[in-house]
């Protein structure tokens, strides 16, 4: 089979999907398969030109708002790159994994299967990072966008049970939601063995209000009104960390906090902490959780989406509540206070994330479900519901 993976995001960026179907491709191709990666280079800015029509709302209303306007031209331009990239080009089947990817493809490949996993929401993003509001034209606009893609997609499948059902109610077929969590290319995570004296706390992600990184910072100051001695590792970037470093310093714990800024493999450095925390305060799968079970760290995380489904609270990690920087806390005094504990839920976490996030299972269920829709598969689709 000719397989197109069809992404948004460019392969080289890190974290989530950008980093998982290179591997995916690598694997399916030592097996025989033809697939190639496709993606809108962040050059291509304003080229397309084509009308735009939904099959299941009406999206001018929504016209003249910026966030919109922006996605509708996204489309568009994805649309155009798709045609001067692509237009000679056949393929048995795509897997699309941005809504836009699979409407625009499918839009130029109107006889060829289109699969799509949806991995994030967009508009929770938005609306979680102060952008938007709950209920307003952005989000009526983004949420619509579920249904087109129902209609459009041969196949519409997402990352986590938690997922699954919120984008379920905006859809008229819940229940023929695939579930596949993603996975991870075990070669990538090394576990070192080391004793740090004192705890080396991690986290990974943009630095954007959704990720509940002023929640941690508020958790680590109550550690350091209990006399608890750690450091706080922060990898990444965002717009609001000149905020963050200002809050650190107003809380009295800027001397044991580093912020590194971005990096493109966190991966080779994760292994020398001890704990991962992230307070997220939505999450459609969490895909850092996983990999830093892979890489034998603790886990510390908020109760909310997929991060739920990965941590049983006690036995491979440790679930607080959102938005209570107290619980969080009480959690990280409990992983420093006693490395033993800490050891043991890490290697737990390491278990369940080889068994359940390997990369040789994703690539088994994909073969599965790419095969039954190839011209020697079956003429239905697999069975639908939950992995």
């Amino acid at each position: 089979m000719n397989i197109l993976q069809a992404m948004f995001f460019p392969p080289e960026q890190p974290g989530g999907v950008s980093s998982m179907v290179p591997y995916i491709r690598e694997r399916f191709r030592k097996i025989g398969w033809e697939m190639e990666l496709f993606s809108l280079p962040k050059r291509i800015r304003n080229k397309g030109q084509e009308d735009i029509e939904f099959e299941t709302f009406d999206w001018r209303p929504f016209a003249g708002n910026p966030i919109v306007d922006k996605y509708i031209q996204t489309f568009k331009d994805y649309i155009w790159w798709t045609k001067l990239r692509l237009s000679t080009q056949k393929f048995d089947l795509i897997h699309a994994h941005h809504p836009i990817a699979a409407m625009a493809l499918k839009r130029i490949y109107p006889d060829t299967p289109v699969l799509v996993t949806v991995h994030s929401s967009y508009e929770r993003e938005l609306i979680l990072n102060g952008r938007i509001a709950e209920g307003s034209p952005e989000h009526r606009f983004l949420t619509s966008i579920y249904r087109e893609l129902e209609q459009q997609s041969d196949l519409l499948m997402t990352v986590s049970h938690s997922f699954a059902s919120y984008m379920g109610s905006y859809i008229r077929q819940p229940e023929l939601i695939k579930v596949i969590p993603n996975g991870y290319d075990e070669k990538r995570f090394k576990p070192v063995s080391h004793e740090n004296a004192v705890a080396q706390l991690v986290t990974v992600c943009r630095l954007v209000p959704a990720k509940g990184l002023d929640l941690l910072l508020q958790a680590c100051a109550e550690l350091r009104k209990r006399d608890r001695s750690f450091v706080l590792h922060i990898i990444g970037d965002g717009p609001i960390r000149e905020e963050l470093e200002k809050m650190a310093q107003q809380l009295g714990i800027y001397d044991d906090t580093i912020f590194y800024g971005y990096m493109l493999h966190p991966e080779e450095l994760l292994p020398f902490f001890d704990v991962f925390v992230l307070p997220s305060r939505a999450e459609a799968f969490g895909s850092v959780f996983a990999e830093a079970a892979l890489c034998l760290l603790t886990l510390v995380g908020t109760d909310v989406g997929g991060i739920s489904e990965q941590i049983e609270n006690g036995v491979n990690g440790l679930l607080v509540p959102p938005e209570n920087p107290e619980a969080l806390a009480d959690a990280l005094d409990t992983v420093i206070c006693d490395p033993h504990f800490r050891y043991e839920m890490a290697r737990a976490a390491w278990n369940k994330a080889k068994k359940t996030y390997s990369l040789n299972r994703v690539i088994g269920e994909l073969k599965r479900i790419y095969g039954s829709f190839g011209p020697d598969g079956a003429a239905e689709a697999p069975e639908p519901g939950w992995a």
